[in-house]
């Protein structure tokens, strides 16, 4: 999602910084983002001149140090001590003004903000994956987000080519709330033993969905996926009907998370 997201910003003729702790994820983003760029290219939807001129934009970096910027979107492991402590790091080498923005996909957002200086800076910009192709972006205000941050995020978001849509902190906030009993119940006839993965995929795509829950189950990956549901499960005082499956479970535990890791629901080479 993180070199998504950047590819997004640079491709909207922002100067884009990209981190990471880990200098080999850096390179893997950055040949993510040539490849695709370079996809784009070979399907004449821009020119090999703009391919370059969105790579210049770019700076790859793992020193910290380096991240400094009118607006920072963090899309980090989904746990809300470590985006906040991002954040703070953050805050100290940014000014007051800087916008921080979490790209989580169920954290409240106003956890994240809590003890954050200026934490009427911090919101939710969630995009969907694959986030250069997806339209939709919630932008979430959280108890302490001002109405300035959030009338700058959705312009931001407007300029970036997308649909922004505003919601309230609450658990899932719109999409991964409403999405839940999709991939859930699916599950469910999975562990009933009603049908097996490709009929029920078949059978909803035949009827409208642009995918199946098991292919965009592996999509997203089903340690992100099983993550949200624990997450609005939890936040939701565990109603029955939005129980995890014990099957998702599984699959992370096996390090079966979907495409990226070749196996998921499905086999990927």
């Amino acid at each position: 999602m993180g070199s998504g997201i950047a590819q997004v910003a640079a491709s909207a003729g922002f100067k884009t910084i990209l981190y990471d702790v880990r200098q080999e994820i850096i390179q893997k983003a950055k040949a993510k983002i040539e490849k695709d760029l370079q996809a784009l290219a070979d399907k004449q939807k821009i020119t090999p001149d703009k391919k370059e001129s969105i790579l210049q934009q770019f700076t790859f970096t793992s020193d910290i140090n380096d991240c400094i910027a009118e607006y920072i979107i963090e899309a980090v492991i989904e746990k809300v001590e470590v985006k906040r402590s991002l954040f703070n790091q953050l805050a100290v080498l940014n000014n007051d003004e800087t916008i921080l923005a979490t790209n989580t996909s169920s954290l409240s957002v106003s956890a994240i903000a809590k003890k954050i200086s200026n934490p009427e800076r911090v919101a939710g910009l969630h995009f969907f994956n694959p986030a250069p192709v997806m339209k939709l972006v919630e932008v979430v205000k959280g108890g302490q987000t001002s109405e300035e941050t959030i009338l700058k995020l959705v312009d931001l978001t407007k300029t970036f080519g997308k649909t922004p849509v505003v919601c309230k902190d609450s658990p899932g906030f719109i999409v991964n709330r409403v999405a839940r009993p999709y991939y859930i119940e699916a599950l469910r006839l999975i562990e009933q033993g009603v049908a097996d993965f490709e009929t029920i995929d078949r059978l909803l795509e035949s009827k409208g969905f642009k995918m199946g829950p098991f292919k965009l189950m592996d999509l997203i990956g089903n340690d992100v996926n099983y993550a949200v549901s624990c997450s609005v499960y939890e936040q939701l005082k565990k109603p029955e009907r939005l129980k995890p499956s014990s099957i998702q479970k599984e699959k992370v535990e096996k390090g079966e998370l979907g495409k990226k890791a070749g196996k998921g629901y499905y086999d990927y080479q």
